[in-house]
């Protein structure tokens, strides 16, 4: 009998073909499996809350896991020994217990993302921005964002010819900020199709550079058609910084 395990990570995507375990590319996913097989010298295969692209970072990322060790939250210093074997750009921050139905990437309830656009040119922001110069008008980018939470239907900003089954999602909050220099668009929801946020920045860019009116947008929604929609905002800027499950999975 083995028991389940949520893993908390974060990683910084630069040097990674994404998340998931692909043939001949080098994955955080791979690079966590090894880790968790060595340490806890068995062989363990890890479910990821999803899927992240190639460059796409995370603050708070989640996998479940099974081992045959029946307490691992009480084994002193594991996350640490785990920190020590795994690259300086991936770090565990937390093991749990969980339901044994528990599913990292079913059972979340919502995810939040943020979004990252640089107007100067800055070698420190060169890995989580993406460079704009000119302006942008914020106050249309978040009229958009107030567009968006009046649909549910994303098939115009989803990656064509994936396996999802609905291309359905409810979001919950969307807003463009700026600080100085840097815009950043946060954006919740109960689930995200594959390439819908570097896809809705993209076009929500095009409003923002006065290249495409908000009706414009509205009715890229309506049509349902990627092809209508504009190109995806680099990987790069990209940042999953919240994974929400309910509180009843977690058993200690």
């Amino acid at each position: 009998m083995k028991t389940r395990y949520f893993i908390f990570i974060s990683y910084k995507g630069t040097s990674y073909h994404g998340w998931q375990v692909q043939p001949n590319s080098v994955t955080v996913q791979k690079i966590l499996n090894e880790a968790l097989s060595t340490i806890l010298n068995e062989k363990i295969p890890t479910t990821g809350a999803g899927r992240t692209d190639t460059g796409v970072h995370a603050k708070v990322f989640c996998a479940h896991f099974d081992s045959a060790s029946p307490d691992l939250t009480g084994k002193k210093n594991l996350i640490y020994r785990l920190n020590r074997f795994l690259p300086k750009d991936i770090s565990v921050s937390r093991i749990i217990k969980v339901d044994p139905e528990a599913h990292a990437r079913f059972s979340a309830i919502s995810r939040t993302y943020r979004y990252n656009i640089t107007r100067v040119k800055d070698p420190f922001w060169d890995d989580d921005s993406w460079f704009i110069h000119g302006r942008l008008d914020i106050n249309a980018m978040n009229e958009v964002c107030g567009l968006l939470l009046s649909y549910n239907d994303f098939t115009s900003f989803s990656r064509l010819h994936s396996d999802t089954k609905t291309n359905l999602c409810k979001i919950f909050y969307a807003v463009w900020e700026q600080s100085d220099e840097r815009l950043v668009f946060t954006i919740k929801a109960d689930r995200f199709l594959r390439n819908m946020v570097r896809a809705l920045v993209g076009t929500m860019v095009e409003v923002g550079a006065g290249k495409m009116t908000l009706k414009r947008f509205e009715e890229i929604i309506q049509a349902k058609d990627r092809c209508r929609a504009g190109k995806s905002a680099p990987a790069k800027g990209l940042l999953l910084i919240d994974i929400e499950y309910p509180e009843i999975i977690f058993l200690n």
